[in-house]
Order: structure tokens, then C-alpha cells, then sequence
């Protein structure tokens, strides 16, 4: 503590407060927010990591200090939107049919669900628009959403089976037929805008419907 001109003594002075640092998380969420909007505009190959740091308002110093490169960002971006697509992925072990039926129609509805999302649809859309000139648009859909959601199902299949609750055949096999009972042709349609997202209700009936079918086609024992 010093003396001021009169002779007085100084008051200490304030210390600055230190710059609150910004979350990691929340700058990855505006980053992938500000690439998803780019992608909608531009396309992948139109979209440059400049304008994604100017639209999410960081420096690209900030932007490749969390992701190596466009792609990174791109696989980040799609796998946030997938997760909609994904849930649940860790399913209980089926106890007797009644348990299977529930946890199959539960994750049916989750799956319907997530795929009719607007958002998910508008990704589907774009990794279609990107197949040819941009291939790691719709790999990074597919490994972040497709695989590891018949992935899930395909072990809950597996352990169903075990438990004799479903009779034989292959579980991946089993999964794919269960997806394309559930879905129909309602994600074609939703892609070409041609049917609108489908309402709780007609959710709940599809998945219960697919359940219905998958075991009638694979019967187990009774419990």
C-alpha cells in the first residue's frame, strides 16, 4: 500500500476479475450448431471451417483446438443429431415374453421416433444429397446412428434367444426384419416430403405392430 499525492495512503486496487473461461462443451454445441446450419445452405463441400467459425462467433484457433478437422466437426455434428436415433441403446435383458414385448415396442417407439425427427430426416437429406461428392457424410451417419442402433437390438435378439424366447435364426438377421416392419416405406416418404412426421399414436401402433410380427415369424418358448 502505497501514498497519493496528498500524502494520504492508497486504497488497494481492485484485481481484475479473471475471464470466466467458456465450456468446452458449450463452445463444441455452438460449433456443431453453426455447422449444421452451414451444411443445410451449402452442402459439405461448400462449407468451409472459416465460415463455421464466423457463424458460431469463435476464432478458428478456438475451432481446431477442439476438432482436428472438417470431418471431425461433421462426425461430431452427425453424431449428436443420431442420438435421437439411438435411444435406448443399453436395453434390460428380456425376463419371459411379456418383458420382451415391452422393452421391443419401447425401443420401437424410441427409433420411430428419433428417425421422424425433423432434424434427423434433414441429415438423411443432406447425407443423400452428399453420397457421391461427399461419401463421409452419409459413413458418418451410418457409423453414428444405423450400427449402433441394430447393434443394441441385435444383442438384445441374441440374449432373447438364448433364453429361449425366440426360436432360431440369425439375430442380425432378426434386427434388420424388425426395422423394416417398423419403418415401411415412412423414411423414403419423409425424405421426398411427401408424408408428414408420424403422430405418438401412429408410433405406438407401428411398433407394436412390428413386435407382433417379429415374434409371430420367430416363436420361442412360452414364458
Amino acid at each position: 500500500m502505497g501514498t497519493n499525492a496528498s500524502g494520504g495512503r492508497e486504497m488497494p486496487r481492485k484485481r481484475k476479475a479473471a475471464p470466466i473461461a467458456r465450456s468446452d462443451n458449450a463452445l463444441r454445441e455452438r460449433i456443431r450448431e453453426a455447422t449444421f446450419a452451414v451444411l443445410m445452405e451449402r452442402g459439405y463441400a461448400g462449407t468451409g471451417t472459416s465460415e463455421i467459425a464466423a457463424r458460431a462467433k469463435v476464432s478458428k484457433r478456438e475451432l481446431y483446438a477442439l476438432f482436428r478437422d472438417k470431418q471431425a466437426i461433421l462426425a461430431s455434428c452427425i453424431a449428436e443429431r443420431a442420438k435421437q436415433m439411438r435411444l435406448p441403446l443399453e436395453l434390460p435383458a428380456a425376463r419371459d415374453r411379456r418383458s420382451l414385448v415391452a422393452i421391443l415396442e419401447g425401443f420401437g417407439t424410441a427409433a420411430l421416433r428419433g428417425v421422424s425427427h425433423p432434424t434427423v430426416t434433414a441429415v438423411f437429406r443432406l447425407a443423400v444429397v452428399e453420397a457421391e461428392r461427399s461419401p463421409e457424410v452419409a459413413r458418418a451417419l451410418d457409423t453414428a446412428g444405423h450400427q449402433a442402433t441394430r447393434a443394441a437390438l441385435t444383442e438384445l435378439l441374441s440374449r432373447a434367444q438364448s433364453a429361449g424366447l425366440l426360436g432360431t435364426g440369425d439375430p442380425s438377421a432378426m434386427a434388420a426384419r424388425f426395422f423394416a416392419l417398423l419403418w415401411g416405406d415412412l423414411r423414403l416418404r419423409l425424405l421426398l416430403r411427401v408424408a408428414a412426421p408420424p403422430t405418438q399414436a401412429e408410433i405406438k401402433r407401428r411398433a407394436q405392430a412390428a413386435t407382433e410380427a417379429l415374434l409371430a415369424l420367430h416363436a420361442g418358448k412360452r414364458r
